[in-house]
């Protein structure tokens, strides 16, 4: 058997180096245009920031390399112009001779991921950070130009591990976005959390608007800016590279991206595709959904070398788990975010906990963000957000496990986590966050976010139960005060006819005193992370 793979990055060096395991009969053959192979394009922020980190780091295996360990052919700068499904045949051109010729196949696996979305301008100061040399280009643009300001366009993923990079160099930044929140796919309170942090790192964020046009190091925006930059990196998303399948039959989404089933078949027989050029799926809901991610990349194309191989491996989806840092900032994300659920139709339960991420007398010790959306109807957790500078990776990946085999909320309090003051605290922020959902869901602690109550505050009495000083320093409007240690001396203060909304600072004080006003006959609510997320 003959397999031909396209492309040489994470998910076709992984396929081939799976399937050469396997089995040593088989031929394999790999055309590539690119002139590295198996790099790490995650990596390109931090080599362009840092400069111990070297080109090497980034590309560890060549061609030689893998023909010594898996005597797998490689062909670089050879790119593939045309499939014949009918003769099992491909057609390529070496880039570097220009010599074209063909190839046959019995099984051809797609592996040619995308290509940045460029911008409809051209300068030779727009760059793009898809590939090694993209990095290398904007390196020695900045060590022989030195640009005293960049323009990022851009506010997803690499955009905002770029804007560190490039502020590291000491380049004034400006970050365009046109969506109305910062990291894609997360929500817009999330969002602000980040918004602020750049801003008090001195970026300067313009968010709902776009490019009108460039010239030279002069931008406009369609909201009327007129910006400087002279150095320029679009970060505006990827483009599935499948323009060579026309005419094939194979099934192409709407993003271009090729459609796959479990077993990561396309429509035509003997062909398979994988990576960023393929469509997954949510394995939460199973729709369909293009979002290319080096995790799964590397996952799709073991599944598929085991496959042609004997192998049984199957691909089940993915959760969407993802996580960028800006400066000391981290911010994750897996499963569904509120917006997400709700357009989903569920109903669903929000809840905000703010908590350190291990024992706070501790020098190191930081407060995170947990933002859970769980469904009420089922009682299992749909997704998590976090947001904070230490201990982010590691709960998000519990709450990814979690989500993996739909843990439901009363579930998380029982996981037996481990604590020690410099790991922990003794309820670790994912048994905590079990515990709020759980309370909300299945017992008496009703939650409303800040959204909720902006949005209906009319209906409800508004109590502050935190010091008077501190209600004294800021407040919400209309908010009676009666702090915690007086609450039951002054029940007779608080008005039974009226639905009541309690709050702390950070909302464990504001749980003490919900469960006070219960426990005494009242309707109460809990402000969903207290005052410190309404001010977000």
């Amino acid at each position: 058997m003959k397999i031909v793979v396209i492309g040489a990055v994470a998910a076709g060096t992984s396929a081939m180096a799976k399937a050469r395991r396997n089995s040593e009969d088989i031929e394999i053959v790999c055309y590539t245009a690119g002139k590295d192979i198996s790099y790490s394009g995650c990596g390109i922020p931090y080599y362009i920031e840092e400069d111990y980190i070297t080109r090497k780091n980034l590309t560890p295996r060549d061609v030689k390399w893998f023909k010594d360990r898996f005597n797998i052919d490689i062909h670089i700068s050879h790119r593939v112009e045309k499939v014949d499904v009918e003769t099992k045949k491909i057609l390529i051109k070496n880039e570097i001779t220009g010599e074209v010729f063909e190839d046959n196949y019995d099984k051809l696996i797609v592996a040619s991921g995308a290509r940045a979305r460029e911008l409809k301008f051209k300068g030779e100061n727009i760059f793009y950070t898809r590939s090694i040399e993209d990095a290398e280009q904007i390196k020695k643009f900045i060590e022989k130009e030195q640009p005293k300001t960049a323009i990022i366009i851009g506010g997803g993923f690499v955009g905002l591990e770029m804007v560190e990079s490039i502020v590291s160099r000491g380049i004034q930044t400006t970050l365009i976005e046109q969506k109305d929140r910062l990291g894609g796919r997360i929500d817009k309170d999330i969002s602000r959390v980040l918004e602020s942090y750049l801003k008090s790192q001195g970026v300067n964020l313009i968010l709902e608007d776009s490019v009108e046009n460039i010239s030279g190091n002069k931008i406009q925006t369609i909201g009327g800016k007129i910006l400087e930059g002279d150095l320029i990196i679009g970060a505006i998303g990827v483009v599935p590279n499948t323009d060579f399948l026309e005419g094939t039959g194979i099934e192409l989404s709407k993003e271009k991206a090729i459609k796959v089933n479990k077993y990561l078949e396309t429509n035509v027989k003997d062909i398979y595709a994988i990576g960023d050029c393929v469509l997954s799926y949510l394995s939460i809901t199973g729709e369909e959904i293009y979002m290319p991610l080096g995790s799964t990349a590397n996952k799709m194309g073991r599944i598929l070398g085991d496959r042609l191989t004997g192998g049984n491996l199957e691909f089940k989806g993915i959760l969407g788990t993802s996580i960028f840092k800006v400066f000391n900032l981290v911010v994750g994300k897996t499963g569904l975010s509120q917006e997400e659920a709700e357009e989903r139709g569920y109903s669903i339960e929000v809840i905000h906990n703010i908590k350190p991420n291990q024992t706070e007398y501790l020098k190191s010790s930081r407060e995170i963000l947990i933002k859970a959306i769980a469904d009420k109807e089922s009682g299992k957790l749909l997704g998590v957000q976090i947001v904070g500078e230490n201990g982010v990776d590691k709960r998000l990946d519990v709450f990814a496990t979690l989500l993996t085999y739909g843990a439901t909320v009363d579930e998380l309090f029982h996981i037996d986590l481990a604590y020690a003051p410099p790991f922990s605290t003794t309820k670790d922020p994912v048994a905590y966050t079990g515990m709020i959902l759980d309370n909300a869901i299945n017992r008496k602690n009703k939650i409303i976010t800040p959204e909720n109550l902006k949005s209906n505050v009319s209906q409800y009495v508004v109590l502050d139960v935190r010091s008077k000083s501190q209600y004294d320093k800021e407040h919400i409007e209309g908010a009676m005060n009666i702090p915690l240690e007086e609450l039951r001396e002054r029940l007779e203060e608080i008005p039974r006819s009226r639905k009541i909304v309690v709050h702390c600072n950070k909302g464990t004080t504001g749980n003490t005193a919900q469960n006070i006003l219960i426990n005494n006959g009242f309707e109460v609510y809990n402000l969903s992370g207290g005052f410190k997320n309404y001010k977000n």
